[in-house]
């Protein structure tokens, strides 16, 4: 997966991400990524910096479908398949984690 490092349009101060918040948790490397849209929330510090949210896989490697053997659900207008917790849905070449 990879991550970019730009900090998100909220601070701590403004929300702060728990387990109470709201958002969905995801594990990421060494701490808790907190879903926001289409982008993940990691804390650094007094802010949160944005994580890109590119899927652990590509379409290449393992295509989503009606006999990929992961569940599909309807978002807005696509499917997302879960995923070992979390949910993919295509993006061109690769899943965005949603």
């Amino acid at each position: 997966m990879t991550t970019e490092e730009i900090h998100a349009e909220h601070t701590t101060a403004e929300h702060t991400h728990g387990d109470d918040c709201g958002h969905e948790a995801v594990p990421h490397e060494d701490h808790l990524d907190y879903v926001h849209g289409t982008h993940h929330h990691a804390l650094h510090g007094d802010h949160y910096d944005e994580h890109e949210s590119v899927a652990e896989h590509t379409v290449s490697e393992h295509a989503h479908g009606e006999d990929c053997g992961h569940e599909a659900v309807a978002h807005e207008d696509h499917v997302d398949y879960v995923h070992d917790g979390h949910k993919h849905a295509a993006h061109g070449d690769h899943y965005d984690e949603h």
